[in-house]
């Protein structure tokens, strides 16, 4: 009974020494992407994250409101191209990278509030999977 409680005493001081290591590692590159956000822009606090393999499609939804100005930015952890799509909630296309060289960001403006939904999709051609991330940024209009 007592080596039974000793070695799940173990794995557990074990886990707990392991866990924030790799917690901490996997941190370093969405850091790194959140940089595509800087000033005057504040980034909104949520990158949306998806593991993507084969053809897969992550989608996000979020709401842009009146009297900001965004920008939308994608990365991986690899550096390989996300392939990113902004629609309405009727799924009218508002943007895609795909037409503008698979650029990591986007700047635009909204009038009025609108609700989105954004896919994101890795580039096959560079990569078959990976960690793929979108960070959205404002500013007020006030500013300008």
């Amino acid at each position: 009974m007592k080596k039974g409680l000793i070695l799940t005493f173990i794995i557990i001081i074990t886990c707990g020494l392991l866990a924030p290591s790799s917690i901490a590692s996997q941190d370093e590159k969405p850091k790194d992407c959140s940089s595509l956000i800087k000033a005057p822009f504040i980034p909104n606090g949520q990158p949306l994250r998806a593991f993507l393999t084969g053809d897969e499609v992550a989608e996000f939804h979020t709401t842009f409101l009146n009297g900001s100005i965004y920008r939308l930015a994608a990365c991986s952890a690899n550096n390989e191209s996300i392939i990113f799509s902004v629609y309405d909630t009727n799924r009218n296309l508002l943007f895609t990278n795909d037409e503008y060289n698979k650029t990591s960001m986007w700047d635009f403006k909204i009038a009025g509030s609108v609700e989105c939904i954004i896919e994101a999709k890795l580039d096959n051609k560079q990569a078959a999977s990976g960690m793929a991330m979108m960070y959205i940024g404002f500013k007020s209009l006030e500013e300008n």
